[in-house]
């Protein structure tokens, strides 16, 4: 049983890793560590976890555990995840790494020279939905793909939400595009070549609220839009000559619908729905990554990834204040 260590009560832990750690056939929660301790020990006695500690260096000094995840906000991923690692934890922190993507070189660097296992927190690529998507674009299902479309809005104007935060790491290219960038290279296998964006900043936050994307693949194009002011939607469509791929939650189904994908061939005269239930997204990844972690053959999401969706992201940004083209 690889030993998780929590490093902070941030919200996503409490509500979903935490519980998928807990239930995981192969890892548990070992102790949780906050600045305020109390936070760590009402935290602690939800979850039925042993240990608690009332700083984050006091628990990876700790023998009690062999991994650590970290929630924290963006702007802190890139140290603690070093740190972590070069206490010699097992890191699975949450996306995005970092802000930029240079910035996680440094964080390669840590896991090769303290030989342990980083990844970053992209539950989606252990869903099955995705699995699937992949193995249908590898089958030939719907011929040669020429583009994929993709939308991830909801609405969040609370001024004390870290989202809204520039200097927490907010901004929804950080908290949201990262999605149909990530699933469009981990089922396509491709890596973009240039891009064309547009992007809309709040006057009060300062923070990016809309992007509009075009990113060039060379075989094909990814277009998408995302808000973090516009009303809830979810989708993803891989579409090619001979027929196209609709995920209709693709991101976050039990919030945006059912886990399904729809699979409909050229003329619209066949269609087939494939449906995940209850496919435990967050459950999939731990187990994964405890498997990796303890020298199983696995795949989980390596930095070498994050670097490339990064540098997507980085070449988004610089698009969005110029015409024309931005190369990747």
């Amino acid at each position: 049983m690889l030993r998780f260590g929590i490093l902070s009560t941030a919200k996503i832990g409490r509500e979903l890793v935490v519980p998928a750690i807990q239930d995981a056939e192969n890892c548990v929660v070992a102790a949780i560590a906050s600045r305020d301790l109390s936070k760590a020990r009402a935290m602690a006695e939800r979850f039925s976890v042993p240990h608690t500690f009332g700083s984050y260096q006091e628990m990876l000094a700790s023998d009690l555990i062999d991994a650590v995840y970290i929630p924290l906000p963006t702007s802190q991923h890139i140290e603690w995840t070093i740190k972590a690692a070069d206490a010699g934890k097992h890191v699975l922190c949450e996306k995005p790494m970092s802000l930029k993507a240079s910035e996680i070189d440094a964080v390669i660097a840590a896991r090769d020279r303290n030989k342990v296992l980083i990844s970053e927190a992209f539950m989606v690529t252990y869903s099955p939905v995705w699995h699937k998507v992949r193995s249908l674009l590898q089958e030939g299902a719907i011929g040669r793909l020429r583009h994929v479309q993709g939308a991830f809005t909801y609405y969040n104007r609370d001024a004390t939400n870290m989202r809204n935060k520039p200097e927490l790491g907010g901004g929804g290219l950080p908290d949201i595009g990262v999605y149909p960038t990530i699933t469009t290279r981990f089922v396509t296998g491709k890596e973009p070549i240039r891009v064309q964006a547009s992007t809309d900043r709040d006057p009060e936050f300062g923070t990016d609220i809309y992007s509009s994307v075009r990113a060039d693949f060379g075989d094909f194009e990814l277009s998408f839009y995302i808000s973090t002011q516009l009303a809830a939607r979810q989708v993803m469509v891989f579409h090619g000559d001979k027929g196209f791929i609709e995920v209709k939650s693709p991101f976050n189904a039990d919030r945006y619908g059912a886990e399904e994908l729809e699979l409909t061939n050229q003329n619209h005269s066949q269609s087939q729905h494939f449906r995940f239930q209850d496919a435990r997204q967050y459950k999939l990844e731990v187990e994964a990554f405890s498997r990796a972690a303890t020298g199983e053959t696995e795949e989980v999401v390596t930095l070498e990834s994050s670097v490339n969706n990064q540098k997507l992201i980085d070449a988004i940004y610089r698009a969005s204040e110029k015409d024309g083209w931005e190369p990747v």
